[in-house]
């Protein structure tokens, strides 16, 4: 199967749109069990940790080359981790449990994290947050996409990794705001204008750095490979104090749950045994 990056990143941008288009619409045709959301949820962490670890990271190494390659790229990883900390904790987004009924007989939620406030406007931080995380998701496609530009014969393994982190993940954020937004009284066609917009914003951030990064002064393989580190700390930082506290938090299930986080790291692994072996030596 051969495909150019343009084409394939394309792609990628259309299928996380519709994926994520479904997640918003999702409350509304079917009921998300806790146990699904939570296995989900596992699933995503560990992979999202694969992903960083054996891809972007990597990548952004061998990109920066030799003479303080590896120094460069951990210090954007840090920048990485603390920017999505940060909007973490200014925010508070990510409230995935979307079984309501299930809450109402059995308090599985983490004492510190507030419940679907009925307040008009109480989407209204959790949707620019999420708005901006999906941005950073955005340039991480876009950015390891350019990555594997120099290989137009065969679809980047690579970024099929950043991909199908991003799209298992993007309908759980889309849920996340229209649950919030129909708690809080908003009507269909409001929610479903907010769904779309947010759907388009992961898009339109890999599209703007794929296509915009040559814009700038610096060279490309040098942003590039910035942009690489950086997301991976972002990614670390979602997996680790996001996701996963909200997942170990459930005594219930544990070997289930434990069982997809494993499941998701074998994934990532997966896909990177067969990159070439080019993109993870200088």
């Amino acid at each position: 199967m051969s495909a150019s990056p343009t084409l394939t990143l394309f792609f990628y941008c259309l299928a996380i749109a519709c994926f994520s288009l479904a997640g918003g619409l999702l409350p509304s045709w079917v009921k998300m069990t806790h146990t699904r959301t939570q296995l989900v949820m596992s699933l995503v962490s560990g992979l999202m940790l694969g992903v960083a670890f054996y891809h972007l990271l990597p990548h952004s190494i061998v990109l920066y080359g030799s003479g303080g390659g590896v120094d460069s790229a951990v210090w954007w990883l840090m920048v990485g981790l603390i920017t999505m900390f940060l909007l973490l904790r200014m925010f508070h987004f990510h409230q995935h449990d979307f079984s309501r009924d299930e809450e109402i007989h059995h308090d599985h939620s983490h004492p510190h994290q507030h419940k679907p406030a009925a307040h008009q406007l109480s989407w209204l931080g959790i949707a620019l947050g999420l708005a901006l995380h999906t941005l950073i998701d955005g340039v991480a496609l876009g950015a390891v996409m350019l990555g594997e530009g120099g290989d137009h014969t065969a679809v980047s393994m690579a970024g099929f990794g950043v991909f199908l982190a991003i799209l298992l993940h993007k309908p759980l954020d889309a849920m996340s705001i229209t649950t919030i937004m129909e708690a809080g009284g908003w009507d269909r066609p409001a929610r479903a204008t907010t769904n779309l917009v947010f759907a388009l914003m992961c898009p339109l951030g890999a599209l703007l750095f794929y296509f915009g990064v040559d814009l700038f002064s610096v060279s490309r393989d040098a942003i590039v490979a910035g942009a690489l580190a950086f997301s991976a700390g972002a990614f670390i930082c979602i997996a680790l104090s996001d996701l996963l506290p909200e997942v170990h938090f459930h005594s219930h299930d544990r070997g289930k749950l434990t069982l997809a986080f494993l499941l998701g790291i074998v994934i990532a692994y997966a896909i990177g045994a067969v990159e070439p072996a080019s993109m993870h030596h200088g």
